[in-house]
């Protein structure tokens, strides 16, 4: 049994976090050791049976894949981390160990950041694809949505007040929308996801010492095609762009997906009732309910997940020097926090849309108690106001604007 907590306080992320469990992040710090050997091995700075070795032992199978850790204890590594401070450390003598004669290329020349940051990166990756396929999901129902509802006349809000005429498709649009562009922001921020090589202070000297400077200059490159990451154009130690650029573009997706479950919450309350979710939540007291327990939990990640984009932010600004003291370290738990929620939030949503059901008779009835006050406007701008289906053109088109695309389909 692991340290890292099953999700028992944070039911948003249960069962949707096996990309970023200690255990994967365990694997991904030996991805990036065993990358780094086969890189070296690549450039022809390492014998190809010494490659060979440690690459069969921890269970290499090709760029972007994960490694095994056999012989590592994820509890034991956690708990001698304190004494360093990172679990790098630690592990590098397990795996110099485990490979034998081989372990004196593990970690050669490399620093404990070098490690963490691109197996953090490489867990990003494979949690953003995942976050992105569930997006994706819900894209799909949603323009469904849109389109099936383009014609049903509702009455919108603003500030909590009946307002003017719009449509029920013109709202799941809006969300559509709002989505839509989160998820394209997060795709962009994981195509840009590099892969860190700089040694101790950022300046490769380890490399240079070891195998000259044309081919230091050339190993992170390598390193990062082993990882299927990027290339870095520098080492980023302290210029920490990929963390709060991944992680403002995570913040959007829990914000996209925040803005539906708080209007479905809202219009599922029992004296509205346009929209149930398909599957309500109970009550341990009161049987009769029917809670929207996904907006629920949606909306819990949605009130988190700016401040562990905040914390991201604040530790770039503060990263002092050519390696942080502390900030550095602040990064992890918040990033990974953030890929919890983003999974989460990204399953839970794609079920909710999935389930979502408009009830049309409670549509109609609050359009009709919103009486002639909902054509208030146009009145006064000198129209009929006799029938609120024909001011919703426009809400028409905007549904039909946000139908679906290749990507959603």
């Amino acid at each position: 049994m692991t340290a890292n907590d099953v999700g028992l306080l944070s039911p948003v992320t249960a069962g949707h976090d096996d990309a970023v469990t200690d255990a994967a992040v365990l694997a991904a710090l030996v991805t990036a050791e065993v990358a780094l050997v086969r890189a070296a091995g690549a450039l022809g700075l390492a014998d190809a049976q010494s490659v060979d070795a440690v690459s069969h032992l921890y269970g290499w199978t090709g760029a972007g894949h994960v490694c095994a850790a056999p012989g590592v204890d994820v509890d034991d590594l956690a708990r001698d981390a304190v004494a360093g401070g990172n679990p790098v450390i630690p592990l590098v003598g397990i795996l110099r160990e485990g490979a034998g004669a081989a372990g004196v290329l593990v970690h050669r020349g490399a620093t404990s950041q070098d490690i963490i940051d691109s197996a953090l990166m490489l867990i990003s990756a494979r949690a953003v694809a995942e976050a992105s396929r569930s997006l994706a999901a819900a894209e799909a129902t949603l323009a469904r949505l849109a389109a099936d509802h383009r014609d049903d006349v509702a009455v919108a809000r603003t500030l909590t007040q009946h307002a003017v005429p719009t449509t029920v498709g013109a709202r799941f649009a809006g969300w559509l929308r709002g989505i839509r562009r989160a998820r394209e922001r997060l795709d962009a921020a994981a195509a840009a996801l590099p892969a860190q090589l700089g040694g101790a202070g950022g300046t490769l000297a380890s490399f240079v010492e070891l195998y000259g400077e044309a081919d230091a200059a050339a190993l992170p490159a390598a390193f990062a095609a082993e990882l299927g990451l990027q290339a870095p154009d520098a080492p980023w130690h302290t210029t920490r762009w990929p963390v709060t650029e991944l992680g403002d573009a995570l913040v959007q997706v829990v914000d996209a997906a925040g803005k539906v479950a708080t209007d479905v919450a809202t219009l599922s309350r029992s004296e509205i009732g346009e929209l149930a979710e398909g599957a309500g939540g109970g009550s341990s007291a009161m049987p009769h309910k029917r809670n929207p327990a996904a907006s629920v939990l949606i909306r819990s990640a949605a009130l988190r997940a700016p401040q562990l984009g905040a914390t991201l932010h604040l530790a770039a600004a503060t990263a002092a020097d050519e390696r942080p003291d502390g900030a550095w370290h602040a990064e992890w738990p918040a990033l990974r926090e953030l890929l919890r929620l983003a999974l989460g939030v990204s399953a839970n949503l794609a079920a909710l849309a999935a389930g979502l059901r408009v009830a049309p008779d409670a549509v109609a009835r609050n359009l009709a108690a919103a009486g002639d006050a909902i054509v208030s406007e146009q009145r006064a701008l000198g129209g009929s106001g006799a029938d609120p289906a024909a001011y919703v053109g426009l809400a028409r088109r905007l549904a039909d604007a946000a139908g679906p695309t290749e990507e959603s389909i």
